[in-house]
């Protein structure tokens, strides 16, 4: 199954939570209200949400004047890309991390943090790069915000259900409202961070085309994941919500690709680019 399949299917699974949680809160005019909040959160989300995620970071808009080389690398991936320039930012933060926002490839913007560009030498660089660009063309800013945007909703209509108890002539009846409350925003969460993991093996694959060099964000990978276990990324701490647009997941909570995890295992996206690169030994 190829990766926009799956992230479609995983999103059908989403929405038809979202809607069934409408209904158990109150019966078939909960479907209505449901759609009408889910259609207005994204709609805000859409138009709004980068702006928030990057201002959520401290990001700050550089140009070919103040950072010529970093505006220039990501010009010219941009251009192997076949992607409109977007608008490039830097976060003043020891954790190497980057990630990429925007609701399409016409308005995007790419932000990578000062750690990260202290740390990584030019290739690797551009392996990241080259990543965030790949989620940029794969539209999966988008997808991903929608996808929150679904979670975040879904867990508010199981607040509803607490204090207003619900649709008792469901077909469940009051264990369907108390599954709802409990299993609904888990269920959410964990679609949540398939669509995530899913997206990033595609976004990896992407960018080692769009870079020519596979190894290049294989050893990036693991720099960026060794560093970034032993610096605390403050910012990500207090919005976790973003943590699934970074490279590698900024959490410390979270080191292992197991259920709860954002992010594939970091051992697991090398060894897939190592064998896009045809490399055997330690690093080629």
């Amino acid at each position: 199954m190829n990766g926009m399949m799956r992230t479609a299917m995983l999103m059908a699974a989403m929405t038809a939570l979202f809607l069934g949680a409408g209904f158990l809160l109150a019966g078939e005019g909960g479907i209505i209200i449901a759609l009408m909040i889910a259609v207005g959160m994204n709609a805000f989300a859409y138009w709004n949400a980068d702006k928030m995620v990057l201002r959520m970071h401290g990001a700050q808009e550089v140009d070919a004047s103040s950072a010529p080389q970093f505006h220039a690398l990501v010009a010219q991936l941009a251009e192997r890309a076949n992607l409109p320039m977007p608008r490039v930012y830097i976060i003043e933060n020891d954790q190497p991390n980057a990630f990429a926002t925007g609701r399409n490839p016409d308005n995007a913007a790419v932000a990578a943090t000062t750690g990260l560009m202290r740390r990584l030498d030019t290739e690797e660089l551009a392996g990241v790069m080259a990543h965030e660009l790949a989620h940029v063309r794969n539209r999966d800013t988008l997808i991903m915000t929608i996808t929150a945007t679904l979670a975040g909703a879904l867990s508010m209509l199981a607040n509803f259900a607490l204090f207003f108890g619900g649709n008792r002539n469901s077909p469940l009846g009051i264990v369907g409202i108390i599954l709802m409350m409990v299993l609904a925003p888990l269920a959410a969460a964990m679609v949540q961070m398939a669509i995530s993991r899913s997206r990033e093996y595609e976004a990896d694959r992407i960018g080692a085309e769009i870079c020519g060099r596979p190894m290049w964000l294989a050893r990036a990978l693991e720099k960026i994941d060794r560093f970034a276990k032993g610096i605390v990324n403050h910012q990500a701490e207090r919005n976790p919500a973003t943590a699934h647009m970074f490279i590698i997941n900024p959490l410390h909570a979270q080191a292992v690709d197991g259920l709860f995890s954002t992010h594939p295992n970091t051992t697991n996206r090398i060894s897939r680019l190592r064998q896009m690169a045809g490399v055997a030994g330690p690093w080629g």
